[in-house]
């Protein structure tokens, strides 16, 4: 399923406009990517966790050299499904 899909199946299910579920979809997008980017958690109960988690720093290998490289440490995002979520997907 994409965007386009998902923005379809809530807008047939809730009656709303798919230009309408267009925009809260963006906006809760928009507000999740900005409290990763801010250091913070956005917990949805039983549904699951969006967080960052930090990764350390690490030597690689460039597969067209062979050469060693320094990957820098990093934060990413990451989601941990909540009980209800993984019992539906059981």
């Amino acid at each position: 399923m994409n965007k386009t899909d998902l923005i379809n199946n809530i807008a047939d299910k809730s009656g709303l406009t798919k230009k309408d579920v267009e925009s809260v979809l963006n906006g809760f997008l928009g507000e999740v990517t900005d409290a990763l980017a801010n250091g913070d958690k956005v917990q949805l109960i039983g549904f699951g966790t969006f967080e960052t988690r930090s990764r350390s720093g690490r030597v690689g290998r460039n597969p067209q050299t062979g050469n060693s490289i320094t990957i820098p440490a990093s934060k990413v995002p990451a989601f941990k499904a909540g009980n209800k979520l993984k019992d539906a997907v059981k």
